[in-house]
């Protein structure tokens, strides 16, 4: 039997095992896209696409064309005369690869694993068939082709390789061979930190094996992990396999779920949702294919002109299956077509995406590419819907496409996405306008069947001014449904004195015939009213709160709730979560004209400035409330009409901050665009603790860039000071070195200018820290030193303490180890006098590599250990990683293999964790070559 192997290098080998030569990449990139597909026809341009993606040349159909004649021959030569061999189709469809799926590794992997989910199955038999699957594995999938799409379906089948594994380990457990599996799952766990359910079936594994101790350790890092660095405690899972470890008893059997946090994130559904049955049922139909198939990532692409339900109908749906998804549902409105422009990065979209699913905000990368990796990470083994409203384009939604078998993505867009149809596979469900019967049901669904029989001639007018689309059809019908007795006839009229059509609309240009829907809607409101329909079209954020609208019109709240609710009664406007509006994009255009013509600029103006207000003053009220490196700006109060929110609670600021974010940024680009420079700055100054906290350094680095653009020469000194200064830090975190130093070097001249002698200290500490991550040794010490000597007489005892640390640590680093102790060894009780955990940690790490380094290992084991902890305490697990690294080498010297080696798995797994790839294979390295010692103890 010929066999076609994917899991691992791209092979094809004959009945009597000899390797076919397959030819060049490309052409082994050609079999590998037919073969995911074997036995179904696979259309020309999606060959192209994964062959070559978005690099196709011109002429790259002959280029195809050659490698599919090449392919057959080598197929009839493999055959050797054999009539049932693999043949190569071609026909209307494309090119269909006729080879039984149990001759195609992926695809008998597959059968295996789905064989062993049937309940019929005992544990043994499961055993058997799930390591069969497992053992078809050879290494990396698809080795040697390259592209966009190879890379994508790697990550795909790994996820898949993730849960055959957890099944297996499942399966050994219930038959009783507990350490069958410890040795898999302790590298999983290691590449997968965030996965909890591998760290549960590691510990059960251990527990069972006789090992409670170690399975309690993997226990202690995962809770310290979850609390420290994603503000979360184990899930319930995790907590009753550690309870009966405890207790001494068997860890009890896999639960279904995850402990990780389940997203809930689908928006309130549109009011009155009917029709739309065919697309309903092709949806389902999607969805029942997606459970036949576990292994696929299911897309569906919903396409449709502007205001044709895209939204309502995905929501629709979305909430009718959500209980098909119990590990949760993600939604981002990606505004592809938003009004501002402002359309919604990937790297944005993914980074909420990851915080929804409680991933590591302080670990979350700079690189799209390395965020998308570690969301598909985040939801390996879970079911979770995804609904991505309002794409721009494929390019936008690819990054946030799950890769775990059992999740289900849904993307609306007014573009039809045939990019991601060709390359994704995605479903196409174009929606066009409502047919006349539904657009009568609509209407009937709304005023009530009765009034809609009695006037039919006005009902089909509406209908047709409305061009049957459904937002038209529900704004031109709110008032009709709010006041009963008004009749039909009038609605009819208006729309048709208005000269409305709506033709050219349909056609996708965005022209003035809209506006005749939504102009007798607004004539209809009250001044108050109308007032706060023309505001709200110039807010520059995705939506906006009761308290922020407040503020916005300068009316209380009880004001501005009543206009509100008028507002979203005439379906003008929608609440996207509760205490949340926005305002659809056509809408929000139509507002926004009538923002610029009712409204006199002075009142523009000053509301936005209310408006920006609101978010400054606000967001730099939180500041309080959480522990600061900083005193808070000087804003003086708010301006007339301006309401700041009142947060009481360090968890209210920190869930504010969260979601209000988006408005927050989008207020300080707002004050740039029209020159308002105090307001940029103070708001980096208000946010630049909160960025600390996630962790969000290139993002941090952004914010202070456009601060720096907003100074001017009256800014106040200490203002200049701390922006390039804290821009320098920043920088400094984000690996941008040069940019660093020169504004460091900048605020360094300015606080010299000052004589500030404690911020110099400061700043010269940093430039030490910009020097010593670059290995240039000689600087850095030069500028520690500098730092201590400014401190000579000031009462800054952290800040002493990091000055002595850093020349101690640096003549560390330069070979001078006894004046580094003394350095030292002066600076721990300074810092522990301060409190100051951190820095401690710092000293500490700094003793460590100077005992180990002399020679006293068991000195630099407990100055490690103790470092560890308290980089923990303060949440700096990056630097505790570091440590557990010279830690590891420690236990080496002292010949504690076992010691060393559990010590760098877990600093192998933390830089993983932290994207540190080139320092987690320098560990690895390490763990492969390391052989027990003969002391081993």
């Amino acid at each position: 039997m010929t066999d076609f192997l994917l899991l691992g290098t791209v092979e094809l080998r004959r009945p009597d095992g000899t390797v076919v030569d397959l030819g060049p990449a490309k052409q082994r990139t050609v079999l590998a896209a037919l073969l995911v597909d074997a036995g179904r026809w696979v259309t020309v341009e999606t060959l192209i696409d994964r062959v070559w993606g978005e690099d196709a040349p011109l002429q790259v159909r002959p280029s195809l064309y050659a490698h599919i004649a090449r392919i057959r021959r080598l197929l009839a030569a493999t055959a050797d005369g054999v009539a049932a061999g693999p043949q190569l189709r071609r026909g209307p469809g494309g090119y269909l690869l006729d080879v039984p799926a149990d001759q195609v590794d992926v695809h008998r992997f597959r059968q295996l694993v789905e064989q062993a989910r049937d309940t019929e199955r005992t544990d043994a038999e499961r055993v058997v068939m799930l390591r069969q699957a497992l053992g078809l594995w050879r290494g990396e999938p698809l080795a040697g082709p390259a592209g966009a799409w190879v890379e994508r379906t790697r990550e795909s089948w790994g996820q898949e390789r993730l849960e055959a594994v957890l099944a297996w380990a499942d399966a050994e457990y219930r038959v009783g061979r507990h350490a069958e599996v410890i040795g898999a799952l302790t590298a999983l766990a290691a590449e997968h930190p965030l996965v909890e359910p591998l760290t549960v079936a590691l510990m059960r594994a251990l527990q069972a094996a006789g090992r409670g101790p170690e399975a309690l350790a993997y226990h202690t890092v995962l809770q310290k992990r979850l609390a420290e660095e994603l503000g979360t405690d184990p899930g319930a899972e995790v907590q009753q396999v550690h309870q009966a470890i405890l207790r001494g008893e068997s860890a009890p059997p896999a639960e279904s779920g995850h402990g990780a946090p389940v997203p809930a994130q689908l928006p309130l559904e549109a009011r009155g949702f009917t029709g739309r049955e065919e697309q309903l049922a092709r949806l389902d139909g999607i969805l029942a294919t997606s459970a036949e198939r576990p292994a696929a990532v299911v897309v569906s692409a919903v396409s449709g002109t502007a205001g044709v339900g895209k939204t309502a109908l995905a929501l629709h749906w979305a909430h009718r299956v959500a209980d098909r998804f119990p590990d949760g549902q993600l939604y981002v409105n990606l505004r592809g077509f938003d009004p501002s422009g402002a359309a919604m990065a990937p790297e944005q979209a993914v980074r909420d995406f990851l915080d929804a699913l409680g991933g590591p905000a302080q670990r979350v990368p700079a690189d799209l590419q390395a965020r998308a990796g570690l969301y598909r990470s985040l939801l390996a083994g879970r079911r979770v819907l995804v609904v991505l409203d309002n794409a721009r384009d494929a390019d936008q939604v690819r990054p946030l496409l799950p890769g775990s078998p059992g999740c289900l993505a849904v993307v609306t867009s007014r573009n039809r996405l045939a990019g991601l149809v060709a390359a994704e596979g995605a479903h196409p469900i174009p929606l066009d306008l409502l047919q006349p019967a539904e657009a009568r049901a609509l209407l009937a669904h709304r005023l009530g069947e009765e009034r809609v029989a009695a006037e039919p001639d006005a009902v089909q007018e509406i209908i047709t001014r409305c061009a049957r689309l459904p937002l038209a059809l529900a704004i031109a019908t709110a008032r009709a449904a709010a006041h009963p007795g008004f009749p039909l006839s009038a609605v009819a009229e208006e729309l048709r004195d208005s000269h409305g059509s709506l033709d050219a609309f349909t056609g996708g240009d965005l022209t003035t015939d809209v506006r005749a829907v939504f102009s007798w809607s607004y004539a209809a409101l009250t001044p108050v009213q109308a007032r706060l329909f023309a505001l709200l079209g110039l807010v520059p954020g995705p939506h906006i709160g009761l308290f922020a609208l407040a503020s916005l019109t300068g009316l209380d709240r009880p004001a501005t709730r009543a206009a509100l609710q008028a507002l979203e009664n005439l379906h003008l406007v929608e609440q996207q979560e509760p205490g949340r509006w926005r305002m659809h994009d056509l809408v929000r255009l139509y507002a926004a004209d009538r923002g610029r013509q009712d409204l006199a600029p002075e009142e523009q103006e000053a509301a936005l400035r209310r408006l920006v207000g609101f978010y400054l003053h606000t967001a730099c009220g939180t500041l309080r409330l959480m522990p600061l490196d900083d005193a808070p700006p000087e804003l003086g109060d708010p301006g007339p009409g301006c309401r700041p929110q009142r947060l009481s609670t360090h968890a209210e600021a920190v869930e504010w901050l969260a979601g209000e974010l988006p408005n927050v940024l989008a207020a300080q680009r707002l004050a740039t665009d029209r020159g308002w420079r105090k307001p940029v700055w103070q708001f980096a100054w208000s946010l630049d603790q909160f960025y600390g906290l996630l962790g969000h350094v290139h993002d941090r680095v952004t914010m202070w860039r456009a601060a720096l653009a907003a100074l001017d020469h009256d800014d106040a000194l200490d203002v200049h000071i701390r922006v390039h200064r804290r821009l320098g830090h920043a920088a400094t975190h984000a690996g941008s070195h040069d940019e660093a130093r020169k504004h460091l070097r900048h605020a360094l001249n300015l606080a010299e200018q000052a004589g500030d002698h404690g911020t110099q200290a400061r700043i010269h500490i940093s430039l030490a820290q910009a020097y010593g991550q670059q290995d240039r040794l000689r600087p850095a010490l030069e500028h520690s030193d500098r730092a201590l000597r400014l401190l000579q007489e000031l009462d800054l005892p952290a800040a002493k303490a990091a000055a002595l640390n850093s020349v101690g640590w640096y003549n560390a680093r330069l070979g001078d180890y006894e004046q580094a102790r003394v350095h030292c060894e002066a600076a721990l009780p300074l810092a522990r006098r301060a409190r100051h955990e951190s820095i401690e940690a710092d000293i500490l790490d700094s003793l460590g590599y100077i005992a180990h380094h002399t020679g006293r290992h068991l000195e630099a084991v407990d100055h490690f250990r103790l470092a560890v902890d308290r980089y923990r305490g303060s949440g700096s697990d990056r630097w505790a990683a570091d440590t557990l690294d010279r830690l590891g080498h420690a236990h080496r010297a002292l010949g504690r293999s076992e010691q060393a080696r559990s010590t760098w798995e877990e600093a192998a797994a933390m830089y993983r964790d932290q994207h540190r790839h080139t320092l987690a294979e320098r560990v690895q390295r390490r763990l492969d070559d390391l052989d027990p010692a003969p002391g081993d103890r």
